[in-house]
C-alpha cells in the first residue's frame, strides 16, 4: 500500500497570494503541543522573540539569544502540517551588516526548517531585507512600534501620531515593500496610517494594534487565550482566561492531595495475581 502524500505547507509565497483574496491569520507558538493546535487554524505561525517576555519572564525583548530563537523555532516546525513558520531574528544578530544578517538568517533555516525570518527596522533595513531576498531567504518585515527598539524609542507607545512619526512609517513601510518583503508586520500604529499604508504597498500587511484594513492580523497566543497577564495591551483580545482555569485546576490538585484523596487507587497499580 502506497503512504498519502505529505499535506503541503503554505510558503511564504502564498502569503503573499493572499492579499487582496481573503485576511490572512497569524499566531505566535514557541512549542510543539501549541503549534499543533494553532495549526490547523493559522495561515502562518510566528515564533516570535517576544518569547523572551512570555516564557521567560524578560522585560523586553532584548536579552532574547539566537540559541533561543533555534530551539523554539525546531519544536513549533516538529508541530505544523499545514502553517508557513517565520522565525524571528533577535537582537544583534542582524543589524551589524547585510553579511551578517545573512549568516544568522541561513543559520536559523537551516537549523529549524523554518520558511522564513523576520526582522524590525525601515528604511535603514532595506538594503538588508533586499540582500537576504536576493539570497534566497524568505523576509517578513515590521514596522511602526518595534520592541526591539524599546530602549531607544523610550517605551512601547503607539506611532504615528506626529506629522513627522507618521512620514517616518510611511518611509520604512515603503523602502521594506520594494526590498522585497513578502509581507510586512504594522505594529502599535494609529488606525489611519496603518490603513494607508496598507492599501500603498504590494506587500501582504500583517496588523498587531494597528488596523481591520491590514491584510492579516497577528496577536501573540499567549495573550489571546488569557495566559500571559502581567500586562494587557490595547489591542489584546482575550479568547479564553486559560490563567485561571491553570490556576483553579493546580489549586484543587494542591488540597486533593494535601487532604490524601489524590493518588486514589484507580490511579495506583496494583501487583498482578500470581498464578
Amino acid at each position: 500500500m502506497s503512504t498519502p502524500p505529505r499535506q503541503k505547507r503554505l510558503t511564504p509565497a502564498d502569503i503573499a497570494a493572499l492579499k487582496g483574496n481573503r485576511p490572512v491569520v497569524s499566531l505566535t507558538a514557541y512549542t510543539t503541543p501549541m503549534a499543533r493546535l494553532l495549526d490547523p487554524h493559522c495561515d502562518f505561525l510566528l515564533v516570535g522573540d517576544s518569547l523572551g517576555m512570555v516564557l521567560y519572564g524578560m522585560d523586553t525583548t532584548v536579552g532574547v539569544t539566537m540559541e533561543m530563537m533555534i530551539a523554539h523555532g525546531q519544536a513549533v516546525m516538529r508541530g505544523v502540517s499545514r502553517a508557513c513558520v517565520i522565525i524571528d531574528m533577535p537582537f544583534g544578530s542582524y543589524q551589524e551588516s547585510k553579511e551578517q544578517a545573512f549568516r544568522s538568517a541561513a543559520r536559523i533555516m537551516k537549523e529549524t526548517g523554518c520558511d522564513g525570518v523576520k526582522l524590525e527596522g525601515g528604511a535603514e533595513m532595506a538594503e538588508t531585507v533586499a540582500f537576504l531576498v536576493d539570497r534566497g531567504v524568505p523576509v517578513l518585515g515590521h514596522v511602526g512600534l518595534m520592541p526591539q527598539q524599546v530602549n531607544t524609542a523610550g517605551g512601547y507607545r503607539s506611532k504615528g501620531h506626529s506629522d513627522k512619526e507618521a512620514e517616518k512609517i510611511r518611509r520604512d513601510a515603503r523602502a521594506i515593500d520594494e526590498a522585497g518583503a513578502f509581507a510586512m508586520v504594522i505594529e502599535g500604529t494609529v488606525e489611519p496610517l496603518a490603513r494607508e499604508i496598507s492599501a500603498a504597498v504590494s506587500a501582504t500587511t500583517i496588523g498587531i494594534g494597528a488596523s481591520p484594513a491590514c491584510d492579516g492580523q497577528i496577536l501573540v497566543s499567549d495573550d489571546m487565550l488569557g495566559l500571559f497577564n502581567d500586562f494587557k495591551p490595547r489591542f489584546v483580545k482575550h479568547y479564553a482566561e486559560l490563567a485561571e482555569v491553570i490556576s483553579k485546576a493546580a489549586a484543587d490538585y494542591a488540597g486533593e492531595v494535601r487532604a490524601r484523596t489524590f493518588p486514589g487507587p484507580e490511579h495506583t497499580f496494583q501487583p498482578r495475581p500470581k498464578s
